[in-house]
C-alpha cells in the first residue's frame, strides 16, 4: 500500500470504523514501542505511515489479517460476500465455512476476478482482493499472480 493510499485508507476507517482504526493505531504504537497516546497525537499522515509500516512486517501479519478482516465483515461485507460467491466459496454472512478453501478451477476464477475488479470503487475492490490473497489461509497463487499483473486497479 502506497503512503497516500495508507493515508486515505485510515481516513476512512477513521469515520466508517473506528474500533478498527484503534486497533491498527494500538498495532502500530505496539510494534514500535510507542505509547498509543503518543501515535494520536501525531499528524494524520506520520500515524497512517506508521500503521502502514507495521502491518507491512511479516510478524504483524495476523495483526493486518485481522484489521482487514474487520473492515470487510463490519464495513463492506456486500463487497466481500459479492467475491465469496463469485468464487463460488461457502460462506454464512461473509464468513467461510472451511478454514482453508481450495482455489476454484483457473477458468472461474480468472472470470471472477475480471468482474469482481471492474466493478464500482475499483480501489477497495482490489484492496479486499489483495487482502483476501494474503491470508494465510489461502493458497491461491493463481489469485496473487492476477494481482501481481496489476488486475483490479
Amino acid at each position: 500500500m502506497t503512503p497516500a493510499r495508507a493515508e486515505a485508507f485510515l481516513a476512512e476507517l477513521r469515520q466508517d470504523a473506528p474500533q478498527v482504526s484503534q486497533m491498527a493505531l494500538a498495532a502500530a504504537a505496539g510494534a514500535f514501542k510507542l505509547r498509543p497516546a503518543f501515535l494520536k497525537k501525531q499528524p494524520r499522515g506520520k500515524q497512517a505511515e506508521w500503521v502502514r509500516k507495521a502491518l507491512a512486517r511479516g510478524t504483524m501479519a495476523a495483526v493486518a489479517e485481522e484489521v482487514l478482516a474487520e473492515y470487510f465483515l463490519g464495513h463492506h461485507k456486500a463487497l466481500l460476500t459479492e467475491w465469496l460467491d463469485a468464487v463460488g466459496l461457502e460462506h454464512e454472512d461473509g464468513v467461510l465455512k472451511t478454514s482453508a478453501p481450495p482455489a476454484p478451477e483457473s477458468g472461474l476464477l480468472r472470470k471472477a476476478f475480471d468482474a469482481f475488479a471492474r466493478g464500482e470503487n475499483a480501489e477497495r475492490r482490489h484492496l479486499l482482493l489483495a487482502a483476501f490473497a494474503a491470508q494465510s489461509a489461502i493458497d491461491w497463487p493463481e489469485l496473487e499472480s492476477l494481482l501481481a499483473d496489476g488486475g483490479g486497479e
